[in-house]
């Protein structure tokens, strides 16, 4: 089966409901650092990813309906047999800015220099929110908690982004300036 009938199928079978819109995280972290992020929208809630040997991993999910993101880096380790550890880093929006539609990250840590919030609301119910998205596959999830607590605004900006990730999924994402590129070695985000 091609690749092209294979994504077919495979949308098909998502449309029709017979195949949920997610996917098993890999369980290996990797590292997302952005100079600044600024979204209209913005929720923060608790949940659990599912590995595809079914390990659990706890995360923070932190979603952003309509985002600018400058200075994008993502960095993540690879061993690779005979050759030893490489990083693949894929980098962009440096010029003019990455943009993104329903972003969300699922992060195990996450810190910025910086967070300004519009609209604040700490302690909402993560069934309740409704300022920022909550993805839709993890409202349909056993370990979404609709009475667990949230946090969400209309909008934030957050600076020197850093973030330990599992998982990043967005319903668009353009890059300008995009740049990917195999080092050997370890060369994280700075």
């Amino acid at each position: 089966m091609s690749s092209v009938a294979a994504c077919a199928t495979v949308g098909i079978a998502m449309a029709q409901g017979v195949l949920a819109a997610s996917f098993f995280i890999s369980g290996q972290k990797f590292q997302v650092t952005a100079d600044s992020l600024t979204a209209r929208g913005f929720s923060l809630y608790g949940m659990v990813d599912v590995t595809k040997k079914h390990e659990l991993v706890p995360v923070v999910v932190s979603g952003f309906r309509d985002a600018t993101v400058r200075g994008l880096c993502q960095s993540i380790l690879v061993d690779i047999p005979v050759l030893g550890t490489q990083t693949l880093r894929l980098t962009g929006g440096d010029d003019r800015p990455a943009e993104a539609s329903n972003l969300f990250i699922d992060a195990t840590a996450e810190s910025a220099n910086g967070a300004n919030f519009s609209g604040l609301d700490v302690g909402v119910a993560q069934g309740a929110m409704t300022k920022g998205p909550v993805e839709p596959k993890d409202r349909d999830s056993r370990f979404f908690a609709p009475d667990g607590v949230g946090q969400q605004a209309l909008s934030t900006t957050l600076t020197d982004l850093r973030v330990s990730a599992v998982a990043v999924s967005a319903g668009t994402f353009s890059v300008p300036g995009l740049r990917l590129r195999l080092e050997r070695g370890s060369h994280p985000c700075p």
